[in-house]
């Protein structure tokens, strides 16, 4: 694969990306991808190590090595066809995907790996450019109707797969626009939307049909940032007039701080805070937009939702970010210590880069405020123990805030949707179904399959892809007996 001694002769190179103190005054994407030249060198990199550990890294199982090679071939239209053969949406993936299959390359036991993502991005923003993707309608109609409910990379990939398969899909988002947490959770910044819009202008072209603003439950949980339905559909209905029905919608429920000082205002989700601003990028009014102009801002989370408000603190204006994790600090480490599986390290996303004060192992105790409004955290340090979390005595101390952003994670589905279907949960409010075996992806519900957050809970894009695809083949083969579609 690539060149035999490529890895030998070439230094990985990152993707050019905007100035710092110019990227922070718009809301565009600045990370520019690599040259077909770039590329090709890149490509070159991947050594021929007989095991490609990139692709079982890879949660949809991406054919890495081939596409490399073809591109250090310039074979680039031949290397697009082998992406999607696995991959949707590499558009997606290969801006917001962490990859992992990086950390699984074979070179990453004691040198750079070989840049994955990067190609991949490359890949996809040409064949775009050389209109190399087009719509695939199936050949014959099966006559089958799927409703998929969600419209988010669990969604879409389930939807195109099944109506590549002949079957006839309405897709079903309770937001105004379609996209989900790709289109009110991920900023601009990292990736534009227009990047949603034309997938599902080739997906109408497939035969899909998308609802925008429907609730699928008894009753839509109140018009909140991330619920913008006009129209509400209940279980029954679809129940009534699909065939099959695919619940894929995003974990949106946040975890809460339920600590003194809570109800202050000023302390908000991190959603609350990243969705408007999506929303007023796209030309929407949004009177009520949280702001952290002038304010200092503090994040608490550590994972990539609390650097996208990091980054969003920093383009609105902030006077001060300081971002807290409860997890102590992580090793920075050269090489991989658990290759080829996913380590624990310190990263720095371009967000932090902009400006940010981060801080480790950090217990918010309490909020303090003024007015009704939050001015003061109150924090003090801890120690992990034998995985026990353990204060530190006389370390408490306090920081100014005029905003508070909880970005510690998604605890389960939107709720009352699981529930107004009558489907068995797993222990942490997710919808139980097995991924392998009879029945996979299936629900406790007849015809009523799950995939997605919705199945596995709060987890990444490119999983997310991995689990619309299998959901796809399983409901294939429920409607079908048998399936071509690839698992």
């Amino acid at each position: 694969m690539g060149k035999i001694t490529g890895f030998m002769e070439y230094q990985r190179l990152s993707e050019a990306a905007e100035a710092r103190e110019n990227r922070v005054k718009h809301y565009r994407e600045f990370i520019q991808h690599l040259s077909d030249e770039e590329a090709a060198i890149q490509g070159a990199r991947c050594m021929d190590c007989g095991i490609p550990f990139c692709s079982s890294g890879c949660p949809v199982n991406n054919i890495i090595p081939d596409w490399n090679d073809l591109v250090y071939r310039n074979q680039w239209q031949q290397a697009i066809e082998v992406l999607h053969t696995t991959n949707n949406f590499p558009d997606f993936t290969g801006r917001v995907c962490p990859a992992p299959c990086e950390e699984a390359c074979t070179l990453r036991i004691n040198d750079d790996a070989v840049g994955i993502k990067s190609i991949e991005h490359a890949i996809i923003d040409k064949a775009w450019e050389m209109g190399w993707v087009l719509p695939q309608p199936p050949k014959h109609k099966t006559g089958r109707k799927v409703a998929v409910v969600g419209s988010g990379p669990a969604g879409l990939a389930c939807a195109q797969q099944l109506a590549r398969a002949g079957h006839d899909v309405t897709v079903f988002e309770k937001n105004d626009r379609i996209g989900g947490l790709l289109r009110y959770g991920i900023p601009d910044f990292k990736m534009e939307k227009h990047h949603i819009d034309r997938r599902v202008v080739q997906m109408e072209a497939e035969g899909v049909t998308f609802r925008a603003g429907v609730f699928i439950g008894k009753a839509a949980p109140g018009k909140g940032v991330n619920n913008f339905a006009t129209t509400t559909v209940a279980p029954e209905q679809l129940l009534r007039e699909f065939d099959a029905v695919v619940l894929a919608g995003g974990a949106e429920q946040p975890r809460d701080l339920p600590i003194p000082g809570r109800e202050l205002d000023g302390i908000h989700f991190a959603m609350d805070f990243l969705a408007p601003q999506n929303k007023v990028l796209a030309g929407d009014a949004f009177p009520n937009q949280i702001k952290a102009a002038g304010k200092r801002v503090v994040v608490i989370g550590g994972g990539d939702t609390g650097s996208d408000c990091v980054g969003t603190s920093n383009r609105h204006g902030a006077a001060s970010v300081t971002q807290f994790e409860l997890l102590p600090t992580p090793p920075s480490v050269e090489c991989n210590p658990v290759w080829p599986y996913w380590p624990i390290r310190l990263r720095t996303s371009s967000s932090h880069e902009e400006g940010c004060s981060r801080d480790w192992a950090v217990s918010t105790k309490a909020f303090v405020g003024a007015n009704g409004s939050v001015q003061v955290l109150k924090a003090v340090r801890v120690e992990w123990k034998n995985g026990k979390m353990i204060e530190v005595p006389g370390s408490e101390f306090d920081i100014p805030a005029e905003l508070v952003l909880l970005a510690m994670g998604f605890v389960s589905p939107v709720p009352g949707v699981l529930d107004a279907f009558g489907v068995e949960k797993d222990p942490r409010g997710n919808a139980r179904a097995t991924t392998d075996g009879e029945g996979c992806y299936a629900t406790s519900v007849p015809k009523v399959f799950a995939a997605g957050d919705m199945r596995r809970g709060q987890s990444l894009v490119v999983w997310a892809i991995r689990e619309g695809r299998q959901c796809a083949r399983a409901v294939d083969e429920f409607l079908m007996g048998s399936s071509e579609l690839p698992r």
